[in-house]
This record gives structure tokens, sequence and C-alpha cells, in this order.
């Protein structure tokens, strides 16, 4: 293979992949690193790539055993940590120490698949998901996560993680296993339903409207904020806590976005970024707002240059 096609065939690549390592790690960051390293060791060696498999897979390969060799820490949300807040006279508590979920800005990894694929690859990268995959170790989500995004078969990952057949079931059975007994709200909504929800959860904010904020939460509804390990259950306790910041009007003002292929919001108080805001959605209503209180975090939506969200 030549350096040209090589360079070729590993950019098409590069999408997915960032992808696949996003949702080993939980982090854009960490994705981006571990994504670079692959490509890098890959092109020092494409000389010895012999074709036995495509460069997809051979870069899926050292991507992953680049995580498996790496000392990322596990990543959590507030909702992993403990049980929800009751009491919303409490200040919430700060952790600046805990490896916190990123959310991924959609227009880092869309690619051009039909409709119902795309549907396909959003639902994989949905916020909740990766933070489940964020409690298997880091061995049993590898193996996982080939078999998902490479249809490996067990002898085919464990060739990749240097590891027994048996080796690799055992993993697969206990990651599954633990999977099972995790409690995950559904993201489900369709294009127009998600335009308007998000729509209104904006409106609301940046006009301060917080009988417009009631209308959309679901009685279920949860809110969690990084970096707070303090987060809040059901709309009963959401609320009051969403009355002592929603503030006046023109204070807040939000951008629409996609992230984890949810829609989200990149937020703004007094014209300063403040951290994007991400919206799981279900039976019309929204079950669950993840804000992520890190300028950093949401300046990579900008630097994205994520335009008008599509659910």
């Amino acid at each position: 293979m030549t350096e040209h096609a090589f360079v070729e065939e590993a950019e098409d690549v590069r999408r997915e992949l960032l992808a696949h390592c996003y949702r080993l790690t939980g982090s854009v960051q960490d994705a981006e690193d571990l994504v670079q390293e692959a490509m890098l060791h890959g092109w020092r060696s494409y000389e010895r790539f012999r074709g036995e498999a495509t460069v997809r897979t051979w870069l899926y390969r050292i991507a992953t055993n680049a995580f498996l060799s790496s000392t990322r820490r596990r990543r959590h949300l507030p909702s992993d940590l403990g049980p929800p807040t009751t009491d919303v006279s409490l200040d919430v508590v700060l952790d600046e120490h805990t490896a916190w979920v990123e959310p991924l800005p959609d227009a880092l990894v869309s690619s051009d698949a039909d409709p119902a694929e795309l549907v396909i690859e959003r639902d994989r990268l949905r916020l909740a998901l990766t933070t489940s995959f964020q409690r298997l170790p880091a061995r049993q989500r590898s193996a996982l996560l080939l078999r998902e995004a490479l249809d490996f078969s067990a002898a085919e990952i464990g060739d990749a993680l240097g590891i027994s057949v048996a080796a690799v079931k055992s993993l697969l059975q206990r990651a599954r296993a633990t999977l099972e007994t995790i409690d995950e709200v559904p993201h489900e909504a369709d294009e127009p339903a998600a335009n308007h929800l998000l729509d209104t959860y904006m409106r609301a904010f940046e006009t301060s409207d917080i009988r417009l904020l009631e209308r959309t939460l679901r009685a279920d509804a949860m809110l969690e904020m990084t970096p707070a390990r303090t987060w809040f259950a059901g709309r009963t306790t959401c609320l009051p806590y969403l009355r002592t910041v929603i503030g006046q009007p023109g204070e807040w003002s939000l951008r629409p976005t996609l992230a984890n292929g949810q829609p989200a919001a990149v937020v703004y108080r007094w014209g300063d970024l403040l951290g994007v805001a991400v919206l799981g959605l279900r039976g019309g209503g929204i079950a669950r707002i993840s804000l992520f209180g890190d300028p950093a975090v949401a300046g990579r939506f900008n630097a994205s240059g994520e335009g008008r969200h599509a659910a």
C-alpha cells in the first residue's frame, strides 16, 4: 500500500474512529488523543501493512490497545455517584477532582450515512449509554465495543487484545450482564418533537419563565450539573432548584446544537460562555437535563461549527 492510499483510507475512518474512542473514554479530548496516536502509529508503520485486514480494522485495533495501555480514569456523571438530593436549600457540592463524562458534538462524528444508519449511530452515542459503558472495566468495555463496531468474532477480539477466546467470551458475558442491571432512561423523540422541546426549553431560560419550563419537564425528570456531585430527581424537586437559578430575562442566552445525537444548547450567562446542556427526551417531555458547566467543553461545540440541531 502506498503512503497516499493509506492516508486517504485512514482519513475516511477518522470520524467513526473518534466515535469509537469516545465510547471507550467518555471524553472528547481523550478520544482525539487516541485517534491521533492511532493515526500516527499507523502512518509510521504503513509499509508493514500487508492487507490481511482493512485499514479501518487495523486502526480500531491500534486505538483500542492504546486505550488499554493508558492510565485514563473512569468517567462519571453525578447521577452515577450517589442518590439524588431532596433538599434544594443546600448548596450544591462542587467536585473538581472527579473525571466527568463529557458531551460529544455531533458535528465531530456525523457522517453521510443514510437516515436509518444515522439513527443507529446517534443511538449508540447517547449520553446515558456512554455513561453506562464507563461502569465496565476497561477490558470488558473494549471487547464489547469491538464486537459492536466491527462485528468481530470472539477469536478476532482475542487476537486484537492478545487474550484467549475463552477470556473474550467471559468478558462479553460479564459486560452484557452488567449493562442489563443498569436502569437507563431511554431517549425517545422524533425531530419535530425534539425541536419543539428544545426551543421551549431555551425560551423558558431566556425569558425567565419558570411555568413554561415546568410544562416541558416530565414528572420523573432529573437534573445534573457537572462539576457538581449534587443532582435532583423528580419535577417537584428539580423545579424549586431551577427557580433559584433561572434569574431575570436576558440573563441567559442559549444556542441550539446537537450532542450525543440528542438536542442540546450552548449556554451563555450575561454573554459569557458557561457550558452546554444536553436534553434527554421521552414521552413528549424532558426526562433528563445534563448541564456541563465547563466553558472549555462548551467551546468544542463552537469550534466544531455545529449548527441548528436535527434530532
